[in-house]
């Protein structure tokens, strides 16, 4: 069972929030999780620009990115410290209600809170190998508000999780039918040489490691679309692999009932990423 470690709230130490707190109530509020390597926190910058922007569109008092930064990194540990692997989570909600409702005053002071875990037991195979996923019954709504934040309601998350039995992952479409994500990961698919990975303007999170490879991929001269993605291009994919902070990526070996080979598209893109990984970037 995965146990939280330290926790700062409002980089004060405390084991809980105000049980008025607006992102315990309506989970409003975002939250950002990061992998951090040797002491060194992955891609830390990306991360706080989109937490400075998700806070942006929600109208939620703008995060202290320097005193974030500094709770983040000490969790981390110092540079190239080999106890230095774990998960730091950043979660920012609207604060404290000053009045009774889902309406905001426009008085609430922002909580921070900062908690870090201990990096979880991984299978080696699932780089190299690839990983079984399944696509889930399960449907996302549409919000183009909410499109591309990694938001604090994850209800649909939970739900779809306890659809699986036994897979890595599940993959996700929204209610129009259009391929959004994983539960936990962004979604590429390769026909041919071209990449593609679904458009996230009706929902879905814009996950930093999915920016990320499509840069490398893009550095490489390897071609990636976002795009409106479907069943039949989920079903015609010569490879799929999944992205996320912790695991980079995953190649999908089986969909289904459908064995995919982890296919040299894949295998590059992970080789490209893999210094990128083990000595963090953009910290």
């Amino acid at each position: 069972m995965t146990s939280a470690e330290p926790v700062l709230v409002n980089g004060v130490p405390a084991d809980a929030v105000s049980s008025l707190d607006r992102g315990l109530h309506f989970g409003d509020g975002l939250f950002e999780t990061i992998a951090c390597v040797q002491g060194v926190p992955r891609f830390l910058s990306l991360h706080l620009q989109r937490l400075a922007s998700g806070c942006q569109r929600l109208q939620i008092e703008a995060p202290d990115l320097v005193a974030t930064r500094a709770e983040v990194q000490s969790f981390a540990g110092p540079p190239g410290a080999a106890s230095g692997r774990c998960i730091v989570k950043v979660l920012m909600t609207r604060g404290v209600a000053t009045v009774r409702g889902y309406a905001a005053s426009g008085r609430e002071k922002a909580t921070r809170i900062t908690i870090r875990y201990p990096w979880p037991p991984e299978d080696p195979r699932h780089v190299q190998d690839g990983v079984t996923a399944r696509t889930l019954a399960m449907r996302l709504g549409e919000n183009t508000l909410l499109a591309g934040l990694k938001h604090c309601n994850r209800l649909e998350q939970v739900l779809a999780r306890s659809q699986m039995s036994g897979e890595s992952e599940g993959l996700l479409f929204s209610s129009s039918g259009k391929l959004v994500s994983g539960t936990m990961s962004n979604v590429f698919l390769v026909h041919g040489s071209l990449v593609r990975t679904p458009r996230l303007d009706c929902c879905g999170v814009a996950g930093v490691m999915r920016r990320v490879v499509m840069q490398e991929a893009a550095a490489m001269g390897v071609p990636v679309e976002e795009r409106e993605l479907r069943q039949v291009d989920l079903a015609t994919a010569d490879e799929v692999f999944l992205t996320n902070a912790r695991i980079g990526i995953w190649p999908v070996s089986r969909l289904d009932d459908r064995a995919l080979a982890v296919g040299p598209v894949t295998r590059r893109l992970q080789q490209a990423l893999s210094p990128l990984l083990e000595i963090p970037a953009h910290a």
